[in-house]
């Protein structure tokens, strides 16, 4: 299956796989669905208003209403929904440019824009053949955009990787780790890694020596080694992302 790399913040790659057919069939159902019952919940209404007397420009305004909704509904949502609609966000899959990046305005309007060849004037049959046949799975409007679908669970998951995102306004304890580089941290996780497979402590206890030589520190009290590498990770990532933005 093809993939998508995403770079985050602090320049690391996590890879997405690229959705398939199936479930971007999915997700145009389940906004189908959502379109039908409201056109069943608006025809109910305009036969209560009927009912009540109303003449027919309110049924009129609701036509009207309806078919904005209808047209604009997917456009609206992936620009203000994080590259989703309903159904993709049910699937779990969303837009994305192939480069990797957040699409922009223009290539979301270029992707609505061509659902004219892909779903009316082929009746859906031109968006199936060119998902079913192209590497990235795309329909017309993404080969003309630029884009594409993928899952939103991440192949790369976040625990196989060694600068994970840390909350949003955590303060470093040891501003020292600036020191350090990615290949330093790199091995850290490394053997945090082979401790949770092996339960080799002797690893821990000798690079968090290492570390304290290098970096000048001691080990605050409360604080054991392995607590210690965790911290040099978390803070690194910290320091790293702030220099990054």
């Amino acid at each position: 299956m093809n993939t998508i790399k995403v770079s985050t913040t602090q320049n690391i790659d996590i890879e997405y796989d690229v959705a398939g057919l199936g479930e971007r069939i999915a997700a145009r159902l389940i906004d189908m669905g959502i379109f039908i019952l409201l056109y069943i919940l608006g025809a109910i209404l305009a036969g209560i208003l009927f009912g009540a007397g109303a003449d027919e420009v309110g049924f009129v305004v609701l036509l009207i209403i309806f078919g904005v909704f209808y047209v604009f509904y997917d456009l609206v949502c992936e620009l203000f929904f994080n590259g989703q609609s309903v159904g993709k966000r049910a699937m779990k899959i969303k837009v994305i440019s192939l480069d990797g990046a957040q699409p922009s305005l223009g290539q979301y309007l270029l992707r609505w824009t061509f659902r004219i060849v892909d779903f009316l004037l082929t009746s859906g049959l031109g968006a199936l053949i060119s998902v079913a046949v192209t590497t990235n799975k795309q329909r017309i409007g993404d080969i003309v955009a630029n884009t594409t679908l993928i899952k939103t669970t991440p192949r790369t998951g976040l625990s196989a990787v060694a600068f994970k995102p840390v909350l949003e306004g955590y303060q470093p304890r040891f501003p020292e780790v600036d020191a350090l580089n990615d290949r330093d941290i790199a091995l850290v996780h490394e053997v945090l890694l082979n401790y949770s497979k092996s339960g080799n402590s002797l690893l821990i206890y000798q690079l968090a020596n290492k570390l304290k030589s290098h970096l000048n520190l001691e080990i605050p009290e409360g604080m054991d080694e392995m607590g210690f590498l965790h911290t040099i990770v978390k803070d690194y990532n910290a320091i790293t992302a702030r220099e990054v933005n």
